[in-house]
């Protein structure tokens, strides 16, 4: 069956509206030798930048506990593809997680993160796409939950 081969593509996206402005948010999420590694949950464990570490150029390292069983080792590689924009592109899979940063109102910006990657094929595949958005955006909803606590004190 030929159906049982594709790959499907994978997407989580969240967001929040935090109660600082789009340059503070910002630069509190790209200062991974800082802030980053303060706002990151429980799931993320052995957290280590290895290049850089503020924004474009810097290489980042840590363990994602995605579910009890799951457990994602992540390097990646971070851009700023644009203004208000960064990229993070895992080199141990075809995980690429989107952060942008907008503007919402007097001393608010909105923060959407979205990541993407190649799910399983499958009836594996079927459940990694029903299921691990969903797990996933707890996560990134506990990172904004943070990232807000931190940057409107």
């Amino acid at each position: 069956m030929p159906w049982r081969k594709a790959m499907a593509q994978v997407e989580s996206t969240t967001e929040r509206i935090v109660a600082a402005d789009a340059e503070t948010v910002f630069d509190a999420l790209a200062d991974y030798s800082g802030t980053r590694a303060k706002v990151l949950p429980e799931q993320y464990s052995e957290y280590e930048v290895r290049e850089g570490g503020d924004g474009e150029g810097t290489l980042v390292h840590w363990k994602l506990q995605a579910t009890s069983k799951r457990v994602r080792d992540c390097l990646l590689e971070v851009t700023e593809p644009s203004d208000g924009e960064l990229v993070e592109k895992d080199r141990n899979s075809t995980m690429v997680t989107t952060w942008r940063v907008t503007p919402a109102g007097e001393g608010r910006s909105r923060v959407v993160v979205t990541t993407t990657w190649q799910g399983a094929g499958g009836i594996g595949g079927f459940f990694e796409k029903t299921f691990a958005p969903k797990g996933l955006a707890r996560i990134h909803d506990a990172v904004l939950a943070r990232l807000a606590a931190e940057v409107e004190k």
